[in-house]
């Protein structure tokens, strides 16, 4: 193996051999993370954080509908009922909030909780300041401005600049009761203890780090339609797809995120079900434009790579669970555009594009990528990787390097400034991405959002890029906005922040007990139509 790790599987030998005191109808999910995410309301973990220990016990004024399959995930109102631009002024959002709604501690979710939960995020000299959270919520909606209280059940935010998607930036930002502070003496670190409380289908009933998460149905539930079928959920951290395997085939779990795809057959046979389905989810190597050395900051480099690799092998590699990825979108989706670069698997065009820009087997291109052991949307991030580090050397000369750390440590790191003693000299990070709305698209590739202020790591600039988004943000008819956004997306492919390589078909192993499971095409479950039969 090119890739030379040490790999320690006391904390999946530990989980296997646990076997908590759960109700009959309790749902036990495997995770990819290694850890627990953070209870407070706003979970670490990347998505898989969100998935399992936001939405379901959190809830944002927007809200995904995750209860399709034929299409992209859309928006629905969640605490808020509705929102509208203000008509005065196209930066300012007026949302209406659901009334009667409750916290799982009793106290009244109102317009006082919204402006105490975003000067948790965004104001600095709050009381409730949390720094962690805060650096999830700003990455996130990086366009934040202003925000008040317009009367008990209405409040107003103002954005920096325009910005139509805003509320595909909202439904990211989840409230806590603010009682869950003061009980625990207004300190975060003991908030997730009480355990905190949330306006979710879910609430918290008992966290053990590394160990588990329960959760309970929440019977007071303010949307009677979509109360949960299941008591409880178990939540496990297994980093090690062969070990979530091994706990499914053991009967320890019920479900398990990203199987390893040699097991795929087996399980099938054994009656087990695997789920699959497009998502809005891209897989790449981030490059780091603006280190001081880097090699990225010729396109041709960047182009150059993004010829280097075979994806389809990669495809096989990963028993059909993913396809090529040759864009930020899938080639296949009508925004994609019509870039003038195709990225397919040739060789000769990559060595080309090395050599013009001065890399040849005399001078050979080498840097060193950061990846994870696993984690949201990680798929399986060291055989993928190997692969990668094997095709790149075989095919164009290329060597890479590549530094193994924890998921989290690396979602950390890709807010670092490009030359960040964290990011241990890498040129190269292994972070997966949504790639559902203009939103995103706006978080991870405006140049208003280089890092450390947002996801913008490689920071990555491109003007025609720049004019397409002003466009997205500010225009009213869908054709304008539609057109822009093609344009935008040909300026990601033909002047490539990243190397693209594939795009995630979801997969997930559950047992034939497990009722009710919709596979949305987002990042997101609703756990709340599953049943255990």
């Amino acid at each position: 193996m090119l890739i030379k790790l040490s790999r320690t599987f006391a904390l999946a030998a530990a989980l296997l051999s646990y076997q908590p005191a759960i109700a009959e109808t309790a749902l036990r999910i495997a995770m990819t993370a290694s850890d627990i995410p953070t209870a407070t309301g706003m979970p670490n973990n990347g998505f898989e954080g969100m998935r399992f220990m936001g939405y379901p016990i959190f809830e944002g004024l927007v809200l995904w509908d995750l209860t399709r399959t034929d299409r992209l995930a859309t928006l629905r109102p969640g605490l808020a009922e509705k929102w509208e631009q203000d008509p005065a002024d196209n930066k300012t959002w007026i949302f209406h909030l659901r009334r009667g709604v409750k916290f799982h501690d009793g106290t009244d979710f109102n317009a006082d909780a919204v402006i105490w939960n975003l000067d948790r995020y965004f104001n600095n000299s709050s009381p409730q300041f949390e720094p962690p959270s805060s650096a999830i919520s700003r990455a996130r909606v990086p366009i934040m401005g202003s925000y008040k209280k317009v009367d008990g059940d209405t409040v107003a935010i103002t954005t920096t600049k325009p910005a139509s998607y805003f509320p595909y930036m909202a439904v990211y930002l989840l409230f806590t009761s603010p009682t869950s502070f003061e009980k625990a003496g207004r300190e975060w670190a003991k908030v997730a203890t009480l355990p905190a409380a949330g306006t979710g289908p879910f609430r918290i009933t008992k966290v053990v780090p590394r160990q588990e998460a329960n959760l309970a149905r929440w019977d007071k539930y303010w949307d009677p339609s979509r109360m949960a079928k299941v008591d409880n959920v178990v939540l496990m951290p297994i980093p090690e797809a062969n070990s979530r395997l091994a706990a499914l085939r053991a009967g320890q779990v019920d479900w398990i995120e990203v199987p390893p795809p040699d097991g795929l057959a087996s399980l099938k046979s054994a009656g087990f079900t695997i789920t699959t389905g497009s998502y809005p989810h891209v897989w790449p190597w981030f490059y780091n434009i603006g280190a001081t050395n880097s090699p990225f900051k010729d396109v041709r480099v960047r182009q150059a790579l993004n010829y280097c690799i075979d994806r389809e092998g990669l495809v096989s590699l990963l028993n059909g669970t993913a396809e090529p990825s040759v864009g930020w979108l899938k080639a296949s989706d009508p925004d994609f555009g019509s870039p003038v670069n195709r990225y397919k698997f040739d060789a000769a065009k990559g060595k080309a594009l090395l050599a013009e820009a001065g890399y040849t087997p005399a001078k050979p291109l080498s840097f060193k990528a950061l990846i994870s052991n696993s984690g949201s949307g990680q798929m399986l991030p060291l055989p993928m990787n190997e692969f990668l580090q094997q095709n790149l050397k075989e095919n164009c000369g290329v060597n890479v390097e590549v530094g193994v750390i924890e998921w989290q440590v690396l979602l950390t790191a890709a807010r670092a400034t490009p030359d960040h003693a964290s990011l241990q000299g890498a040129m190269v990070l292994n972070i997966s991405s949504p790639s559902s709305d203009a939103g995103v698209m706006a978080r991870y590739f405006a140049a208003a959002n280089f890092s450390p202020n947002g996801f913008n790591f490689e920071q990555w600039k491109d003007d025609d890029f720049e004019d397409a988004l002003k466009t997205i943000s500010e225009a009213t008819d869908p054709k304008a906005i539609s057109a822009a956004y093609r344009k935008a997306h040909e300026r990601i492919v033909d002047n490539p922040p990243w190397l693209f390589i594939v795009h995630d078909l979801n997969p997930r192993a559950m047992s034939p007990k497990v009722k009710g499971f919709v596979s949305p095409q987002s990042w997101f479950v609703d756990l709340t139509l599953v049943n255990l039969q």
